[in-house]
C-alpha cells in the first residue's frame, strides 16, 4: 500500500482532513507530567489514542523529541501509532535537506529506524537532495514550498528570473514536484493555512499532490479558508487529498488530568469545521 492510498482509507474511514502535530513541550504538559522529559512518550500517546479516529495523519515533529534526547521516546510512540491507529499514516517532520550519502542517512532514520510513513523535506539544495528518500516506494515526502512563518517571503516569494515565464520560487517548485521530480506518484508539497492565496494558486499548478497544511490552530489560519483554497472540484477522486496540522491548540487543550479528553474535544471540533468547510459549495 502507497502512502496516498493510506491517506484516502484514513481519510474515509475517519472521515478527515485534520492532521494531529505531536510537538511534546514538557514545559507545557499537564501539572502531573510537567517539566519532566522522560514522559514525553506517555504525553504524546495519551493524545494518539484520544484522537486516532479522528485524524487523517500524525505528523510528530523530531525536534521536540531530540532536543529532550528523547528519540527512544520517538521509537516506542511510532510503534505504539502503528498498532493503536494502523490506518493512519504517520508523517515525520524533519525538514531534512542535504545530498548523497548524507540524504541516504537521513532517508534510512526515517523510512527504517523510525518506520513512517512520510516525510518533510526542504528541496533547496535540488533534486539529488530528494533522490534517496523516493527508493523506498510507497513512501511519501513532502517538499517545502509556500510555508506558513512570515520569512518565507524572503526566498519563497521572489521570482526567477533565470526560468521562463518568471514564475516566484514557491510556484517553481510546485511544478517540479507536480512535474518531472515525481517520479513515482511519491511527493506532496508544505503550504501553509496562513496564506489561503498561495494554497489555491499551489493547487492550481500541482492538482494531483497531497497539500500538508500547517497553521491551522495556533498560528491563526482559517480552516474554511484552507480547504476552500486546497479543494479545487467537491468529489474529484483525481485531485489530491489535503492534510490539515493542528499541534498545539489540540496537545495544550488542557493543563490538568482531563488533557487527553480535552484534547480530543478539540480534534473532534476541528475536524467536523473541516469537514463541513470541504461540503459546502465555494463562493462563487
Amino acid at each position: 500500500m502507497t502512502f496516498l492510498d493510506m491517506l484516502r482509507g484514513a481519510e474515509r474511514q475517519n472521515r478527515s482532513l485534520l492532521c494531529v502535530g505531536l510537538d511534546p513541550d514538557p514545559a507545557r504538559f499537564p501539572s502531573k507530567l510537567q517539566g519532566d522529559a522522560s514522559r514525553i512518550y506517555d504525553f504524546c500517546a495519551a493524545i494518539v489514542e484520544a484522537t486516532a479516529d479522528a485524524a487523517i495523519a500524525f505528523k510528530p515533529q523530531i525536534a521536540y523529541f531530540a532536543a529532550h534526547r528523547a528519540e527512544d521516546q520517538l521509537e516506542r510512540l511510532m510503534e505504539h501509532m502503528r498498532r493503536t491507529a494502523p490506518q493512519v499514516p504517520v508523517i515525520l517532520d524533519a525538514k531534512r535537506g542535504d545530498i548523497g550519502s548524507t540524504a541516504q542517512q537521513y532517508a534510512i532514520e526515517a523510512f527504517e529506524r523510525y518506520g513512517a510513513d512520510a516525510v518533510t523535506l526542504s528541496p533547496f539544495m535540488g533534486f539529488d537532495s530528494v533522490q534517496p528518500y523516493l527508493q523506498y516506494h510507497g513512501k511519501g515526502a513532502f517538499l517545502l514550498c509556500r510555508t506558513s512563518n512570515p520569512g518565507g517571503d524572503d526566498l519563497q516569494n521572489q521570482r526567477l528570473a533565470s526560468v521562463e515565464g518568471a514564475p516566484l520560487l514557491y510556484e517553481h517548485v510546485a511544478r517540479l514536484a507536480q512535474g518531472p521530480w515525481n517520479l513515482n506518484g511519491q511527493l506532496g508539497l508544505v503550504v501553509g493555512a496562513t496564506y489561503p492565496a498561495e494554497i489555491e494558486r499551489v493547487r492550481a499548478i500541482a492538482p494531483t499532490l497531497p497539500l500538508l497544511i500547517p497553521g491551522v490552530g495556533a498560528q491563526g489560519g482559517d480552516a474554511v479558508a484552507t480547504v476552500r483554497a486546497g479543494l479545487r472540484t467537491q468529489g474529484d477522486t483525481t485531485t489530491g487529498p489535503i492534510i490539515v496540522n493542528s499541534s498545539r491548540a489540540i496537545l495544550y487543550a488542557s493543563d490538568g488530568d482531563d488533557f487527553a479528553a480535552a484534547a480530543r474535544q478539540v480534534a473532534l471540533k476541528t475536524r467536523d469545521e473541516l469537514q463541513v468547510a470541504a461540503c459546502s459549495p465555494r463562493p462563487a
